[in-house]
């Protein structure tokens, strides 16, 4: 799966483009107040793809063992310090509500996709990040 994001900004134009496999979709994301730059910072978005990810993978994994989850809301925590500081504490919570399954379903649910979420590994593993010219 190649997958890539694309930000293109100028004076008040803000244009989020992501693509997965050549399926391209336009992301709605602000442009800053001032004209130049994102109403929403990295940060932001790092935290919501945590989010996404997880979110995504709970009704994936659901699927499979044939659980029907009503909703997911997923909340990830965390700071940054300094300009060019990485994050610290990173946390997240999942809330998800399955009546029809016992709360140790639902439990082993979060705790295997926990294990198992693509972009919680990326950043457990410390993968490079590398400028290309």
């Amino acid at each position: 799966m190649l997958i890539s994001a694309t930000v293109t900004n100028r004076y008040q134009s803000h244009e989020v483009v992501v693509t997965t496999n050549a399926n391209s979709r336009t992301v709605t994301i602000p442009g800053k107040p001032t004209g130049y730059g994102s109403a929403v910072n990295g940060g932001e978005l790092l935290f919501l793809a945590l989010a996404t990810c997880f979110c995504n993978d709970v009704y994936r994994e659901a699927t499979k063992r044939q659980m029907h989850i009503q909703a997911v809301e997923v909340t990830v925590s965390g700071e940054f310090g300094q300009e060019g500081e990485p994050a610290t504490s990173i946390t997240y919570q999942a809330h998800i509500q399955a009546p029809e399954h016992t709360p140790q379903e639902i439990a082993d649910l979060v705790s295997y996709v926990d294990q198992i979420a693509e972009i919680h590994n990326t950043l457990r593993q410390g993968i490079a990040v590398t400028l290309q010219s």
